[in-house]
């Protein structure tokens, strides 16, 4: 069929464009290519993709948010990160800390922490990881003396006896504070601990937390089973009846016996009047064991720092 004629009498051409193509009032054609689907102008809803661009900075954070209770929010710089910290404090690399706290395996304040960039303050906060509190505070300091006999537990004597503060002068001198926590008498050897932690001191002395210290006791007499089962099951003495949790005789040899005890009371010269009331009088008496820390084969008059894990465990006894 002829096309209709033009104005001019010329038949109508059909337009084209560079490409070769037809031009199309389609929304989403191109010139030059093949009429599209109606299915292909509409993109499932599956294949959208989500913009990556960063929110402006505090964007939809609220201060009511349950992780920035109780501490720091992740938008205050004078705190420092947590990741920062639990890597300063040696419980894993920042990168590990980070999916530590994604796995939800830190708490701060009581409260797990899930989201990146929380800061927190050392000297106030309380951290845990896997539940075990960690010690972030570096003004904090926890030292293992083994103190040798016939030291009074002081850090000063007006009679200039020796003292447990002779030994760390060059440390309260340069401006620590230490106090040792409980005492030994003077006759008495062994493991004390000195810290300047006044709140895990207070727990350990309580009676509320049975914080068991183990001692080895040499007596005169070949002790047997009537002294360990008397130990066991509780003496009266005159300011109330004492026994210990836990009694082994470790050897007996030439009437002297040598015996391992465990007690969680504090009371003073406790395990000498246990024995002295038994008729099996102390020689000599070491503090060997407060909980889980052990003196092991640390030399008298010297002094260690705790490990984290001693640490640790003191804070768990304690409920701290």
């Amino acid at each position: 069929m002829t096309p209709p004629a033009r104005r001019d009498g010329t038949p109508e051409k059909k337009q084209s464009n560079r490409s070769g193509g037809y031009r199309s009032n389609v929304r989403g054609y191109k010139p030059g290519s093949t009429r599209p689907d109606a299915r292909q102008q509409q993109p499932k809803k599956e294949e959208l993709l989500l913009s990556n661009a960063k929110p402006a900075k505090k964007q939809n954070v609220s201060n009511n948010d349950d992780w920035s209770l109780g501490f720091l929010n992740r938008n205050d710089s004078n705190g420092i990160r947590l990741q920062k910290v639990l890597a300063q404090a040696g419980v894993a690399s920042r990168r590990h800390a980070e999916i530590m706290i994604d796995q939800g395996r830190v708490e701060v304040n009581d409260k797990i922490v899930t989201a990146q960039g929380v800061r927190v303050d050392p000297a106030k906060d309380v951290i845990r990881v896997d539940g075990v509190r960690i010690n972030i505070n570096e003004d904090l300091e926890y030292f293992i003396l083994n103190k040798p006999r016939g030291m009074h537990s002081t850090m000063s004597d007006d009679l200039g006896r020796p003292c447990v503060g002779d030994l760390v002068s060059e440390k309260t001198a340069s401006g620590q504070r230490l106090f040792h926590v409980g005492r030994l008498d003077a006759d008495t050897e062994g493991l004390l601990l000195l810290t300047n932690d006044g709140e895990l001191a207070n727990r350990l002395m309580h009676p509320k937390y049975e914080v068991r210290k183990t001692y080895l006791a040499t007596v005169r007499g070949e002790a047997g089973s009537k002294l360990t089962s008397a130990l066991r099951d509780g003496i009266e003495l005159e300011d109330g009846p004492a026994k210990a949790d836990f009694v082994q005789i470790i050897d007996t040899f030439q009437g002297k016996s040598l015996i391992r005890l465990e007690i969680h009371e504090g009371r003073k010269h406790i395990v000498r009047r246990m024995f002295a009331e038994l008729e099996y009088p102390v020689e000599r008496l070491v503090r060997t064991k407060l909980h889980t820390v052990q003196l092991g084969d640390q030399k008298p008059g010297t002094l260690r720092a705790l490990n984290s894990a001693e640490l640790a465990s003191l804070y768990k006894v304690v409920q701290l």
